[in-house]
């Protein structure tokens, strides 16, 4: 099959989705495929071409390491003649002349609708979950609504624009707890926040990306992810950063978080986090694959932290592992994510 990776794109996770997309493209190239990696955001200047696409046959493989930092956006825009277009040139050409699209994006217009939405528009096959379900995941107030309505627990939380000062009251707010952009992935824009005067430093950080602040309760515990597979739970992993909390470099660069899988717990628990995983996959309407992310706490509590519609797969990336665990390479994880379109 013709496939394009599509990577990339104008996100804070821009970084990390290049990375997770070059080896989805490696790997569907080994697995017989023609591949193209195309990044949405700056598309292609050429015309559209045989020779754009790598088969097996090619010398040339991709690659790309996220570096320790977030990407500067702004720079970005400015080296590039693509302003605040969200989409680059010839993409929707290129994705409408390939048999289907995989998303390899994280973030934005990746993950929060807009994207499956205009390519529902063209007739364009493409991998993951649709723009209901993308849109309903993203933004995290709407999510945890969703998951209060289906009684699955989650961080007590309220939510401030920062555009409407006079509407954010904070002297209510409880300590500890975790400032946050309200529909950012990777730990992008987070902080945890110990007293009143770490605050407003948090509130400026998070609204770099965004001016919807999600602010909710910390809780204490040990951290689990489930990635959800063809309708299946997959094994649970946990996430031990070695020092502070797993953030945007705890996420991305090697040998500073421990990641174990299958995680070192009971049959009970293991079971727990995976039925509540299924019930947040099926809540919030997502695809073929998802990785649900949660907090136990020393009274045996589990709360859902939030739901990831296109994980990442990058060389330290959760998913991979977990479906490793299940038996699942790394190539026939991607195969059966590409075929699973309908």
């Amino acid at each position: 099959m013709r496939i394009v990776v599509l990577a990339g794109g104008l996100s804070p996770e821009r970084d990390v989705s290049l990375s997770s997309g070059s080896l989805i493209a490696n790997a569907l190239i080994e697995n017989g495929h023609e591949v193209l990696l195309l990044d949405l955001y700056l598309g292609i200047q050429t015309h559209i071409s045989n020779s754009l696409f790598l088969n097996r046959y090619s010398k040339k493989r991709y690659s790309y390491i996220v570096p320790p930092e977030e990407p500067d956006l702004q720079k970005l825009k400015s080296e590039s003649a693509n302003g605040e277009s969200l989409i680059g040139k010839n993409v929707i050409e290129i994705c409408k002349a390939s048999d289907i699209v995989f998303i390899a994006l994280h973030g934005s217009i990746g993950e929060n609708g807009q994207l499956q939405a205009a390519l529902d528009s063209f007739g364009i096959r493409y991998t993951g979950t649709g723009y209901i379900g993308s849109l309903l995941a993203m933004d995290k107030d709407i999510s945890k609504k969703l998951m209060v309505t289906n009684q699955i627990k989650t961080p007590d939380w309220k939510i401030y624009n920062i555009k409407q000062p006079d509407t954010c009251d904070f002297t209510d707010v409880t300590y500890p707890c975790v400032v946050k952009p309200c529909s950012c992935g990777s730990s992008v824009g987070v902080t945890i926040v110990e007293t009143p005067s770490e605050l407003q430093q948090a509130l400026e950080y998070a609204r770099v990306y965004e001016e919807v602040i999600l602010i909710e309760n910390r809780i204490v515990g040990r951290e689990f992810s489930v990635g959800i597979f063809n309708g299946t739970a997959l094994p649970v992993i946990e996430i031990i950063p070695k020092t502070g909390f797993y953030d945007y470099k705890h996420k991305y660069q090697s040998g500073i978080t421990e990641e174990v899988c299958p995680a070192r717990i009971n049959n009970e628990v293991t079971q727990k986090i995976q039925a509540a995983a299924l019930s947040v996959h099926k809540a919030l309407r997502l695809g073929f694959y998802s990785r649900i992310d949660f907090i136990l706490d020393s009274n045996k509590e589990l709360y859902c932290l939030e739901a990831n519609t296109l994980p990442g797969m990058t060389p330290t990336s959760l998913l991979p592992q977990e479906a490793k665990a299940a038996g699942i390479s790394y190539n026939e994880l991607c195969e059966q994510i590409a075929m699973s379109i309908k």
